[in-house]
């Protein structure tokens, strides 16, 4: 493919609410059956006349070929997976979803059920609910999961919770109020223990790469509580000694929570607690080839071992031989930490990806997802101006942090500029690395199984491209994009002003004329 040739659409579409015009309808409701009406005659009086709404909601009035003009156009501005090589978006495992999971996930059988039917109604999902938890427990070494939060960071938070509730039930009186993390894992895994009310101490990686252990020994204390670690890392790095780091935090009666976001190398080859970790989570909506939803839908999977089991979040789904049912008669629980029972559709996602392959297919994948990376790193060893630093020689397990540092330094152009020019090779613009850059001008790639050769070899030649014009004509990559739906750079100081933040239609009327 010739991707030089690529331009974007570009329509000059306004927001939805300021199209259409007063009394146009794109659907005609039918009236209210006497019948209904009658039965519903008093049920604005069970509202509360503080919900009430005192006119009605401001809605666009549209007929149905302005709607699908309107979505039409938009999608035809955003490089979406479906058209896409999403292997720039380290750390998010992007991976082919397969179309006959959204068959399944559409089915009336799942997307009309209620959360609040009768457990007697629901025993397909709970069945499918529970059998998932077992497969993790397998793939995991766990003895015990949940399937309750709506996303990854959720989980972390989660594990931390547990982690709290276990100290304060066998450990009272102590003041273990210490978390141990390392720089390279996951933001999320400092974030939420800080949101815990614990005090965070962070581990700088040494010269190979892997957290300092004469800084881990030095950190650990009577108030360590615990250490929540990424493995591989960001890096792409197998720490090689982290059972020896695990035994290290347990020596001092600390927990060990094992953030596995970046599972997809790992399926069939090591498991979280043959490793020694207390607890794990897994993201469903990435290894386990359930989409990415922008903020949801989305499932973390949260294991633990047997003795932190009552400590999980209420309901468990438990099966007595003859019915699947939701036991919330657990007095240890750290209680309810979403509705109802988390996003089922996206756990029946990941059961259908979990049966398909099996467990030889999965180790299979995780196999494929290591030496596409391998040969994704040979491929772009032949970039100018673009390094692979820490632990020079060591493999990568199915991501890698490269550093654009050397073309930065000679050309002007940086990781953020090259981010934006992609984009008019049709790529979606590349997830560089989380903050702060520890490795300079990061950049990221994740090829995982669903990749092909010919994918990678293309990917590889737009960036060896790329580079080609920083060094011959810099400034073309910084002022890119020049052929995306967004032509113009978005200025920093609108994604930080609140008052030139306009995050709803609304906010936007608010702020008009502010900017």
């Amino acid at each position: 493919m010739n991707r030089a040739n690529f331009h974007e659409a570009r329509w000059d579409e306004p927001i939805i609410m300021e199209l259409g015009s007063e009394g146009e309808r794109g659907v005609l409701i039918p009236e209210m059956e006497p019948e209904v009406l009658a039965a519903t005659a008093g049920a604005c009086e069970l509202i509360p006349s503080g919900l009430l709404r005192k006119k009605p909601p401001k809605l666009p009035e549209m007929s149905q070929p302005q709607v699908l003009r309107h979505y039409l156009r938009l999608s035809q501005e955003t490089i979406g997976a479906a058209f896409d090589i999403d292997i720039g978006l380290g750390t998010c495992t992007m991976k082919y979803n397969p179309v006959i999971h959204e068959a399944f996930a559409k089915s009336p059988k799942i997307k009309e059920l209620h959360p609040c039917q009768p457990e007697e109604s629901v025993q397909g999902i709970l069945e499918i609910l529970y059998n998932t938890q077992e497969y993790l427990k397998e793939i995991s070494g766990m003895d015990a999961f949940c399937l309750l939060s709506g996303g990854g960071s959720q989980a972390i938070f989660s594990n931390v919770l547990v982690l709290r509730a276990y100290h304060e039930t066998y450990h009272k009186g102590e003041q273990r109020d210490e978390i141990i993390t390392t720089m390279l894992s996951h933001p999320g895994n400092p974030g939420a223990a800080a949101t815990a009310g614990y005090k965070v101490i962070t581990l700088m990686p040494d010269k190979s790469g892997y957290p300092d252990m004469q800084a881990l020994k030095a950190a650990l204390s009577s108030r360590t509580a615990g250490l929540m670690i990424t493995n591989p890392e960001d890096t792409g790095l197998y720490n090689p000694h982290i059972r020896e780091i695990v035994d290290a935090v347990h020596s001092v009666g600390g927990l060990c929570i094992y953030d596995q976001a970046n599972l997809n190398g790992l399926f069939g080859i090591t498991r979280a607690r043959d490793a020694g970790f207390d607890m794990c989570h897994y993201n469903l909506h990435k290894s386990f080839s359930a989409p990415h939803g922008s903020q949801g839908p989305a499932c973390g999977a949260q294991g633990v071992t047997a003795e932190l089991e009552p400590f999980l979040p209420n309901p468990a789904i438990r099966f007595d031989g003859n019915k699947y049912y939701f036991d919330y008669n657990r007095e240890k629980s750290i209680g309810k930490i979403r509705k109802f029972y988390g996003n089922p559709s996206v756990v029946l996602k990941a059961y259908a990806y979990i049966r398909t392959l099996g467990g030889e297919g999965l180790k299979q994948a995780a196999e494929l997802s290591i030496l596409n990376n391998n040969y994704l790193l040979a491929r772009l060893s032949e970039v100018k101006g673009l390094t692979l630093p820490l632990a020079e020689g060591v493999r990568r397990i199915e991501q890698s942090r490269l550093s654009w540092k050397p073309l930065t330094e000679e050309t002007g152009v940086t990781t953020d500029d090259i981010d934006r020019r992609v984009v008019d090779y049709g790529l979606q613009s590349y997830f560089s690395s989380h903050h702060p850059r520890v490795i300079p001008e990061p950049f990221t790639p994740e090829p995982c199984e669903t990749y092909s050769k010919a994918d990678i070899d293309e990917f590889s030649d737009i960036f060896k491209a790329i580079s080609e014009e920083a060094y011959l004509t810099p400034d073309l990559v910084k002022s890119a994009p020049h052929k995306a739906a967004l032509a113009t750079q978005i200025k920093e100081e609108y994604l930080h002003d609140i008052h030139l933040l306009a995050t709803t239609w609304r906010a936007y009327k608010r702020h008009e004329g502010r900017q």
